[in-house]
């Protein structure tokens, strides 16, 4: 009775974890609150959202471009842009900044894996956290504020899809470091992989031209694959924080990447 029903029930079933898994995702990667109603479906895990991260990603860039081109006729290029990021880091609860500062102060310890692991998970902000983020500011600002108001929506919505494929391939590439936290509860399924492969690249490609898109793809690919290996050797695999690294890290690469191109 049971493996007749279940074809019946497949498709719904399917359905509601995709809904569940892009709200996830949004709920995951923003600070956006989710009405109840939209979010009581059937439980997910986890995985469910990763095939949703791209996506989700485009629309975090595309708010943070939009703002740039909203503001620029009041403010100019420089303040414009700097409201955009503004904008991009609170949309996502600057949750991957924070991973970014987290790694480099982890990255930036000297002894073995375990005390770089533990210096990832303090709470503090050390010299080696706030030189990152310095970086990251100062790169992401002189990439956008080059670029016109349309070719940085453009820009900022290939990157910030391009990000979030950089966080699945990441940690497809590196196995967890730890047995908790948020590195060991990514289970990235080469179906979950390609299928976010695959609207990253159609988002980066019809944010950035045929060209761009490619460009994207490449610099999103080198990123994480060095990304990956460095976790490996550094810290014996990938955590949440290195995750969140290679998102940022990505952002900025794509936009430097397109910068060139366009130029």
């Amino acid at each position: 009775m049971i493996a007749h029903a279940e074809p019946v029930e497949a498709k719904p079933r399917g359905l509601r974890r995709a809904w569940g898994g892009l709200i996830g995702a949004i709920t995951f990667l923003t600070i956006i609150p989710i009405p109840a109603t939209a979010s009581r479906q059937e439980r997910f895990d986890l995985g469910d959202t990763l095939a949703w991260f791209p996506l989700v990603g485009a629309a975090i860039g595309a708010f943070a471009g939009g703002l740039r081109v909203a503001c620029q006729p009041l403010f100019g290029r420089g303040p414009s842009t700097a409201i955009a990021m503004v904008g991009l880091v609170v949309i996502s609860g600057a949750l991957h900044q924070d991973a970014l500062a987290d790694t480099a102060d982890g990255l930036g310890v000297r002894g073995d894996r375990a005390r770089r692991l533990a210096a990832m998970r303090d709470s503090a902000t050390g010299a080696f956290g706030v030189l990152a983020l310095i970086g990251w500011a100062l790169l992401l600002f002189s990439t956008l504020e080059s670029l016109t108001a349309i070719h940085a929506l453009r820009a900022l919505i290939a990157a910030c899809a391009a990000g979030r494929l950089a966080a699945l391939l990441h940690a497809a590439g590196a196995p967890p470091a730890r047995q908790d936290g948020l590195g060991a509860g990514l289970r990235i399924t080469p179906m979950r992989a390609a299928i976010g492969a695959l609207i990253a690249l159609v988002v980066t490609v019809a944010a950035a031209g045929l060209p761009g898109g490619l460009v994207s793809a490449g610099a999103c690919g080198v990123v994480s694959g060095v990304s990956a290996v460095l976790a490996r050797r550094t810290l014996g695999g990938s955590t949440g924080d290195t995750i969140g690294a290679a998102v940022a890290v990505t952002e900025v690469a794509v936009c430097l990447a397109l910068l060139v191109t366009w130029h």
